[in-house]
């Protein structure tokens, strides 16, 4: 089911104007305005169950109703129809790691069926523009996104390193006025960095522990959720303990120990595990797999492909095992630990889009049943990052679908 070319499928592009009357009745005698789009007799995986056979209905880019097609009564009048018979119909898919760069990282996103990226560090000088763009008359040809906007690391710390200028946070004190100014920059949360190289025998500057734990508190205050990168085991812990949301990556320095286990699910918090990722470190093969992949390379351009035959593993004198990521997913989610598909696209040997598919892939290989993997791309990240309107298939639900042979 989670393979990549099962899963590929068109994104319905949803926008449409609600139907009007010339002159409008009374209250009682108003006829129900025209649906834009009925799809009938599919199954259904609404973010969290799935229905054998369903008849969704869509008005003015929201869902109006999905009824048992047992219990359903004729097809109701609709500018479209679709015979949904032997596909599937889920919620657009939710990326909860990604950097977002341009126009074409969103139209490159939704042409695989992710209808939402969460991106994990942009300039305001990005981001501001594409939010523009996308929320213009033209978006409904990009994916949605949401972004942290600038990341809260150490002078010479992971951040600094692709050659612009970026704040920076050394004291306590500080934590207020950086995460203040992120917010008027627009960030929708804040993402912190906890990695001191050692994970990949590099070591670098980062943040201290108190200086961690002041950030929190100030983007807390705020009431903004805080996402934290780590590498390492250890830097998982100080994170959690810390008081951050979420982790940013799962880590890959060693198996998860039954007391880090205990503590993350103890704290409630999730894991954007972005093992697509991180098998462009401990493999450097999914990457080259998926572009191989007729159903994917048909979508793909010249640079695409080159791009998801690059890996991080060819560069590292040692490579970390993909055996302990693997067992962290696993063993997390076997203790109620929240995990969101993630790919932090458009790394070596990532995609925006495409990577989501093989995300999934990974997340059942790591244990996760199909149903669960799919609520990790779509009504988990949704929920764990207050996005109200989507992630669900239900009435009053942004029509953000994506329909699947099966």
């Amino acid at each position: 089911m989670l393979r990549a070319p099962t899963i590929l499928a068109l994104v319905l592009g949803l926008a449409c104007a609600p139907a009007t009357t010339a002159a409008p009745a009374p209250p009682a005698a108003a006829a129900p305005a025209r649906l834009d789009l009925v799809i009938r007799g599919v199954r259904v995986f609404d973010g969290e169950r799935i229905w054998p056979a369903a008849q969704v209905s869509v008005r003015a880019g929201q869902i109006v109703s999905i009824d048992d097609m047992v219990a359903a009564a004729a097809t109701p009048e609709a500018a479209e129809v679709i015979d949904g018979a032997g596909m599937t119909l889920l919620p657009g898919l939710i990326d909860a790691h990604t950097h977002v760069q341009s126009p074409a990282s969103l139209r490159q996103a939704l042409r695989f069926g992710v209808t939402t990226e969460l991106d994990m560090f942009a300039l305001p000088a990005v981001f501001g523009p594409l939010r523009k763009l996308e929320r213009g008359k033209h978006g409904a040809a990009l994916a949605d996104f949401r972004s942290a906007g600038i990341l809260a690391t150490a002078p010479g710390g992971h951040g600094t390193e692709y050659g612009f200028e970026i704040p920076t946070v050394t004291a306590p004190e500080e934590a207020h006025f950086f995460v203040h100014a992120r917010i008027a920059e627009g960030s929708d949360y804040i993402k912190v960095v906890l990695d001191d190289g050692g994970a990949l025998g590099k070591p670098i500057p980062t943040l201290s522990a108190e200086v961690l734990r002041a950030l929190v508190d100030a983007a807390h205050w705020r009431g903004k959720l805080v996402v934290a990168h780590v590498s390492s085991q250890r830097e998982a812990i100080m994170a959690i303990e810390a008081g951050v949301d979420g982790l940013a990556h799962v880590f890959f320095d060693a198996a998860p120990t039954p007391a880090f286990v205990q503590l993350a699910a103890r704290r409630g918090v999730f894991v954007a595990d972005t093992l697509a990722v991180v098998h462009s470190l401990c493999d450097g093969g999914r990457g080259r797999a998926l572009a191989a992949d007729p159903a994917v390379a048909a979508l793909l351009g010249p640079g695409d492909a080159r791009a998801l035959q690059r890996s991080y593993h060819d560069k590292l004198k040692s490579p970390p095992t993909c055996d302990a990521p693997r067992r962290a997913v696993r063993e997390l989610h076997a203790a109620g630990v929240e995990i969101l598909a993630s790919t932090d696209a458009p790394n070596p040997g990532t995609m925006h889009g495409a990577s989501m598919h093989d995300e999934l892939a990974l997340l059942v290989e790591a244990g996760l049943t199909p149903a669960a993997a799919l609520r990790a791309a779509t009504s988990a990240p949704a929920q764990r990052f207050g996005l109200t309107d989507r992630g669900r298939l239900a009435p009053g639900q942004r029509a953000d679908l994506l329909l699947v042979q099966r």
